[in-house]
């Protein structure tokens, strides 16, 4: 009998990454910090970038370089905030002011509802 050919395959990665991370740790607090800001669930951070998913859960829950983290977290909301009123100036009436006052209202919620 022949010698079964070997796998050429690549095994499935463990549960929440496509790939391997790269990144410096500081780089990754910050991809981190953008996409919690953007309202990304923790598993697709992992699954997407490769950040371990315990780190992941560990900033958020501010168990890790909490200062930092808060303030990368500030920064990307409010930059998201005035990204989005500044889309919300291409309408017109009472549609441009909804949205605003709609983008204005979860940003105030986001602060008062983060767990940290």
């Amino acid at each position: 009998m022949s010698e079964p050919k070997p796998d050429s395959r690549t095994p499935s990665p463990p549960y929440g990454y496509s790939r391997e991370c790269h990144y410096p740790l500081e780089q990754q607090i910050r991809i981190v910090a953008e996409f919690y800001a953007h309202n990304i669930r923790p598993s697709r951070i992992a699954y997407r970038m490769g950040i371990d998913i315990d780190l992941i859960e560990k900033l958020i829950a501010g168990e890790m370089h909490q200062a930092a983290f808060t303030e990368l977290v500030t920064y990307y909301r409010k930059h998201r905030r005035n990204q989005r009123l500044k889309d919300a100036q291409q309408l017109k009436g009472s549609a441009r002011v909804e949205l605003q006052t709609r983008i204005e209202k979860e940003f105030s919620e986001a602060d008062h509802l983060d767990p940290r």
